[in-house]
């Protein structure tokens, strides 16, 4: 049955093949070769899925004319090669007529601007006969340096896989970071717990630095969320700006917090010395240094999209782990209320937000990709981020990026991204931590909880990349994460008989203590 199961997932992922609306133009000579980056729609033009089965053409370059017209174009000198014009004056499918009806077999637009999926009139698509397609101006001069005798061209679209191996990278990475996190606010528990009486602690049951105790506080939290998501939509170009210093400054401190842990657990001296009075640790000092230049490095050059998505993701994993060590829930009730809201609130502002928009847009997805981002193929938290913007815009460091590596033809066109949102890491990961602290509240045999729920999330975020490969588009992860993660800690805990206990997490064994010490006060009486 594994086998099967094996064998089917490989024809799933060899078979599974996509036409995407980039394609490359292939230039060569006797000599070199190089490859460009072209745009074109598939409603009107075919193009060969090969390079080698790819028709041939020779290149005439008519980039000083808009080509709206016949007008100075000498007849047949034109038939049976692509022609390359400028774009502007009349929309693609005049051009297209104008080229064809001239005996072209292929028409290129150069523009300055943004590459955009071309479009017309549905009449237009069954006039135009000839492949159409966009491509940079900037290219077509560096193809003119590169082969200056001539150009022969070939257009061609290679099939991109749906299932990419990004998917396998964003399912690694959420699941160590959720697992990570939640053995991380255990381990403080513990180590909290051994340092004094329970007693001692607060009896909101919170031993970080903040506590969800209270519907009330989960409603305000989502509200806020709600808020800041709206203004950031109206006002993206001023408030992005804040959103990045603010990551700059937490970011670097949860990497300090992580690294300084990680020293911790290996036994990494301190080294103390005085100065001026004070004592200072040579591990804090480096590791603050360090700390402090990655999230430099980030804020200079993020929007260097062909490396710096790695110290993204680096900075990222480290807030969503210090997030979830630092923010906890206080019981099972809060999370239920907790994530039930986040639900609504994430389909909401996918699927619901776009009736409502001027443009039909997501008010999520172009908070999460920016303004400027045009053709992306979107539609909730697990996206693709488009070849390239309008204009250079800023983009909100909330995601995790990983690079498409199967997207060749699109890498041409720009770096292609597969996001997910640390939203999706981090609001599973606070119920998962609870059920790892609640394992130390009641020393429950293996970890019990926190396995349990950390293997429901790996299977939500599972079905999650099945829905988005299914149906092409993306998905709000939280609506799948949060059932499964709900259901089987709530399964877990009536299986055990301990669903008042996991409800009500420490105010439970604070109630039990008081009722303890109130009988044994009477007994005595």
């Amino acid at each position: 049955m594994a086998r099967k199961l094996i064998f089917l997932l490989y024809v799933v992922y060899m078979f599974a093949l996509a036409n995407s609306q980039e394609a490359i133009l292939h230039i060569f000579d006797a000599s070199s070769d190089k490859e460009y980056c072209l745009v074109y729609n598939s409603s009107w033009t075919n193009l060969s899925t090969s390079l080698r089965n790819a028709v041939e053409y020779q290149l005439v370059n008519l980039t000083s004319s808009f080509f709206c017209s016949a007008l100075g174009v000498t007849p047949d000198s034109l038939r049976g090669k692509a022609v390359v014009v400028m774009s502007g004056e009349c929309d693609f499918s005049q051009k297209a007529l104008v080229a064809q009806d001239l005996g072209a077999s292929a028409i290129l637009i150069a523009t300055k601007k943004a590459l955009l999926t071309p479009s017309g009139n549905e009449t237009d698509y069954g006039k135009v006969k000839i492949p159409l397609a966009l491509m940079r101006y900037r290219d077509l001069l560096d193809a003119q340096k590169t082969f200056p005798d001539g150009m022969t061209v070939r257009l061609y679209a290679p099939l991109v896989p749906v299932f990419d191996a990004s998917i396998l990278v964003m399912l690694i990475l959420s699941v160590f970071t959720v697992a990570m996190g939640a053995y991380w606010s255990g381990t403080s528990e513990r180590y909290r717990l051994n340092e004094g009486p329970v007693g001692d602690y607060d009896r909101k049951g919170s031993s970080a630095d903040l506590s969800l105790y209270s519907p009330l506080k989960v409603i305000i939290f989502v509200a806020l969320m709600s808020t800041m998501l709206v203004l950031m939509y109206f006002f993206y170009t001023w408030l992005v700006y804040a959103i990045i210093a603010v990551f700059c400054l937490a970011s670097a401190t949860a990497l300090y917090s992580c690294l300084d842990a990680v020293m911790e657990c290996a036994g990494c001296a301190s080294c103390n010395f005085s100065c001026l009075g004070k004592v200072f640790s040579v591990r804090s000092l480096l590791l603050a240094a360090v700390c402090v230049t990655v999230a430099v490095v980030w804020g200079v050059y993020r929007n260097e999209d062909r490396w710096i998505w790695i110290l993204q993701n680096l900075l990222g994993i480290a807030f969503c782990l210090n997030f979830m060590k630092t923010i906890t829930v206080s019981n099972f009730k809060v999370c239920v209320i907790l994530l039930s809201l986040l639900v609504l609130y994430d389909v909401f502002f996918v699927f619901i937000t776009p009736f409502f928009t001027p443009n039909g847009e997501s008010i999520m997805v172009q908070v999460a990709l920016g303004p400027g981002a045009t053709g992306e193929k979107s539609g909730g938290n697990m996206v693709e981020v488009p070849a390239e913007p309008t204009a250079p815009y800023e983009k909100l460091p909330v995601v995790m990026r990983v690079p498409r590596f199967s997207a060749w033809a699109r890498n041409l066109c720009g770096m292609q991204f597969s996001i997910l949102g640390y939203g999706d890491i981090i609001v599973p990961g606070l119920l998962v931590a609870y059920c790892h602290r609640f394992d130390v509240w009641t020393s429950s045999p293996k970890r019990i909880y926190f396995v349990s729920c950390t293997i429901a999330y790996f299977f939500g975020m599972i079905l999650t990349f099945t829905v988005m490969i299914l149906s092409k588009m993306g998905q709000p992860a939280l609506l799948y994460l949060v059932p499964f993660t709900v259901l089987t800690s709530a399964v877990v805990a009536w299986r055990r008989n301990e669903m008042r206990q996991f409800w009500t997490g420490m105010t439970y064994d604070m109630e039990a203590q008081d009722m303890t010490a109130e009988q044994n006060a009477d007994f005595h009486e």
